[in-house]
């Protein structure tokens, strides 16, 4: 039998081509990141705290136009107190929307937790439903947009305000939606119908294609800084960027109508954000490498993944299916003794805030829930798959590659599987 050193060297030889692919949009993300910088002049002052208001915070503001470059938007939000994604992008819905307005998903329905802070897991404070929001949804179509049924839809119903896109899966089995297809979506809609807001949850998707949603027709996106565009060392926040007006919009729900992005101060460095800003593109080449590696390795163990190693790739996300919740809890664990938080503890699933199902999540990481950090979780639910996440380094994946494929291996000669 092969050992999994073995394994290994075959999975990386045969990736040689997208490995190269993700180098490559990690220079030209890169060069766009430094040139934000260069353009907003910025410098140490940039990083120190304020206190108070926060009236005229320049380290606050420089942050939000070197985002708004980076991503190519006209403006963007970026606040240590945005708790997470998902509340990036309630902000986003609730500080454009208006009671009586329709929110069409076009991306299937939203992930878990935004579901609940929507309403359709039920009535819940505050839930966008309770304020008179609604929100519909077009099923993909052979795992693509389908544009037809959504035009047909925005056509069908003037209460349709906002199109919702998703670029990463959720815990859905399929692949994420490439920028191409959110262009294609985004101009027939457009054409459709003039007075539409386009918004992309752009959670996991930064940086791992040339352009971001934002150059393609989003007049709005949104996401978390502790995945993709904090680079592995922004401890907490969130960001939006998008059109000036919608933007200033947005800042209204944020803090309060008339005062928004004028008022308030971050009593740490923000030199994190600006850090991790910096290093995002090649934290981003990192997870996709190491994502392209578990691919492969899922591959010759016999594993059905998704992506396929060889498939383009539009967020950090690598799927793979499991038979039994056993083996799904196992591969879990395995990932989490590969960590270097944490290492020794057994995740186990919970009834976590906010989701359907008992969640499993390994996450041994410096900045808990970072998603660049190497990591796993799934709904304990069939089809049992488990989504795989990160690593900072490559070498970090190898080496975790070594000890989760040992307990997937392991399990298949107690089951005498052929491999």
């Amino acid at each position: 039998m092969k050992s999994i050193q073995e394994y290994i060297k075959e999975a990386e030889e045969r990736v040689r081509e997208p490995f190269a692919n993700a180098e490559r949009i990690a220079l030209l993300t890169s060069r766009r990141v430094l040139n934000a910088f260069q353009n907003n002049m910025v410098s140490a002052r940039h990083f120190a705290p304020t206190e108070g208001y926060g009236y005229d915070d320049i380290g606050r503001d420089t942050l939000d136009r070197v985002f708004a470059e980076a991503l190519q938007a006209e403006d963007a939000l970026v606040r240590p107190q945005i708790a997470n994604g998902t509340h990036a992008i309630f902000l986003a819905l609730s500080g454009t929307l208006e009671p009586g307005d329709k929110i069409l998903s076009v991306t299937d329905l939203p992930y878990d937790t935004l579901q609940t802070a929507i309403g359709l897991n039920g009535s819940v404070p505050n839930a966008l439903s309770r304020m008179g929001i609604s929100l519909e949804s077009v099923p993909f179509k052979k795992d693509r947009i389908d544009v037809d049924a959504a035009v047909e839809k925005v056509r069908a119903d003037a209460s349709i305000k906002m199109i919702y896109t998703q670029r990463s899966r959720g815990y859905a089995w399929r692949n994420a939606v490439t920028i191409a297809e959110l262009k294609e979506c985004f101009d027939a809609l457009r054409s459709a119908r003039g007075d539409l807001i386009f918004f992309t949850d752009n959670c996991y998707g930064e940086f791992t294609e040339e352009r971001e949603p934002t150059a393609v027709g989003a007049d709005l996106i949104a996401g978390s800084l502790i995945k993709n565009c904090g680079g592995g060392i922004a401890p907490t926040g969130g960001y939006l960027a998008g059109r000036k007006d919608l933007i200033e919009s947005v800042s209204y729900r944020l803090t309060t109508p008339g005062s928004g992005r004028e008022v308030g101060s971050y009593a740490a460095s923000y030199r994190p954000y600006y850090q991790g800003l910096f290093l995002a593109p090649h934290t981003v080449c990192q997870c996709m490498k190491s994502a392209i590696l578990f691919s492969a390795l899922f591959e010759q163990l016999g594993y059905v993944s998704m992506p396929s190693s060889d498939a383009k790739r539009s967020d950090i996300i690598q799927s793979v299916q499991f038979d039994t919740k056993e083996e799904l809890v196992a591969f879990c664990r395995a990932v989490q003794s590969a960590a270097p938080i944490d290492s020794y503890v057994t995740p186990e699933p919970w009834e976590m805030p906010g989701y359907a199902d008992p969640v499993i999540m390994a996450a041994g990481a410096f900045v808990q829930g970072a998603t660049t950090e190497l990591s796993a979780d799934a709904p304990i639910r069939e089809p049992y798959v488990g989504y795989m996440q990160g690593a900072l380094t490559y070498e970090h994946a190898v080496l975790a590659a070594e000890k989760i494929c040992a307990a997937l291996l392991e399990r298949k000669e107690k089951a005498n599987e052929p491999l």
